[in-house]
């Protein structure tokens, strides 16, 4: 029986790890067939990756044909899964979403802020297309995105594509298990946390060991001096203990841009005038792993890979592929439509929460309302991304505007209008629904 991963991003330094956890994975989910898929720009670093990916595979001695091509058409063809991890305007278009809003007094970060809102901009009509591909080509197979901003990504495919069997993923709810799990110092399987909320913007509301409350115990530690609780593309800055007891919530890495937003502005300037943005330190992580990626001696993925911030991808992805695949019927934290899960928000919203995964899709598993402590943002978060997916695809200027003004780290009704036409002028290249404003 054929079951073929298609990889769209393939070229991307990412890419190792997918393919160590379809390997690690081969006797449940028998992949036979993998291609990778990049575009004209990206041709140099998919010929590298490809070539490791074979050693790894060759090393591995698994029955797994793999190829790479620019011609994504043809890569599709009777694909079951459709992995996407793409970067509209490469690590360049990232500096730029950075460095402006730096430049003018606000956060600068590729998902978070004006960066995310452009990021979207640029990638949603792009992902449109694609998913408009899989549904001509191969309408069974399933679309694993995990392109950021993968929540208002996801819900851009969902409403606004022919295809429906499209799933978002990120590696923060898996990180925060993990890392609850060292908290703990417990196995992270036995640790599962019942998530709330958004991508980015995603609460762990209760923590269970092998079924047993210890959520309090997690509350009480994380606030403890030395605990590091983030991703390594975010750096710690700690939470007070009045913040938790008071929310009586497992905040996410991503949470400090809101809840500490002057402190991070701070770092994230004092860092830009030392080391440039995070995508320029970024890019010479990645060219000192595409070094690596070529030693044809090297037949896994490299340790180094985990200072580019990715870590637990191959983890996230393929065990959605493993469990949609085998029907396993377990947990997993997924963005899908929320469909009554959160009794708060509308069903056709995309939510980040706990799943039953089934080879029918994600189902999920419904919770008590919104704690009243976020409620009020968990609102605003959602009504900004349904405004970012809006001018996404409207190319309006009014509705590109409305979005960096209702995003709290912008919120600035004047200088969100300055922000706005440089980060247009900058994108000019990679937004064509907007070259007319």
């Amino acid at each position: 029986m054929s079951l073929k991963v298609v990889i769209v991003g393939g070229g991307s330094s990412y890419t190792p790890e997918i393919i160590e956890g379809i390997i690690n994975r081969h006797e449940s989910f028998p992949v036979n067939e993998i291609v990778l898929v990049d575009i004209k720009e990206g041709e140099e670093k998919l010929e590298i990756i490809g070539q490791l990916a074979l050693r790894m595979i060759e090393n591995a001695k698994k029955p797994i044909k793999l190829t790479w091509t620019l011609d994504r058409r043809i890569a599709l063809q009777n694909a079951d899964f459709v992995s996407t991890q793409i970067r509209v305007g490469g690590l360049g278009a990232r500096s730029k979403d950075e460095r402006i809003p730096l430049s003018h007094g606000f956060i600068g970060q590729e998902t978070n802020g004006a960066g995310g809102v452009f990021k979207a901009f640029r990638t949603i009509p792009v992902l449109l297309e694609l998913a408009k591909d899989v549904h001509e080509i191969c309408p069974e197979a399933w679309i694993i995105n995990f392109t950021n901003p993968a929540g208002i990504v996801t819900e851009a495919l969902l409403k606004h594509s022919p295809h429906k069997k499209v799933i978002g993923v990120c590696n923060i709810p898996f990180n925060m298990s993990y890392s609850t799990a060292e908290i703990l110092e417990v196995p992270a399987d036995d640790v599962k946390i019942e998530f709330v909320g958004m991508n980015h913007f995603v609460f762990g509301r209760k923590v269970f060991v092998k079924g047993v409350d210890r959520t309090r115990e997690v509350l009480e530690k994380l606030f403890s001096a030395g605990l590091d609780y983030s991703p390594a593309n975010i750096v710690n800055l700690g939470w007070s203990k009045t913040f938790i007891e008071a929310t009586g919530l497992l905040p996410n890495p991503y949470h400090q841009y809101y809840y500490q937003t002057r402190d991070v502005l701070k770092k994230d300037l004092k860092a830009f005038k030392e080391n440039g943005t995070r995508s320029e330190v970024v890019q010479k992580l990645e060219a000192s792993l595409f070094g690596i990626y070529k030693n044809p001696n090297l037949h896994d993925k490299p340790k180094e890979l985990e200072g580019r911030g990715g870590a637990f991808y191959s983890d996230v992805a393929c065990s959605l592929m493993d469990s949609i695949y085998n029907n396993r019927g377990d947990i997993q934290t997924v963005n899908t439509f929320n469909n009554g899960a959160i009794s708060d928000l509308p069903n056709d919203v995309v939510v980040e929460i706990n799943c039953v995964i089934t080879k029918q899709g994600p189902k999920p598993i419904s919770i008590d309302p919104l704690p009243t402590s976020v409620k009020g943002l968990i609102y605003q978060m959602k009504a900004f991304e349904e405004q970012v997916i809006c001018a996404s695809l409207s190319g309006d200027y009014h509705d590109a505007y409305l979005a960096l003004v209702m995003n709290p780290l912008m919120a600035d009704e004047k200088k969100s209008k300055v922000v706005l036409d440089e980060l247009l002028e900058a994108h000019k290249v990679h937004l064509p629904q907007f070259n007319s404003f």
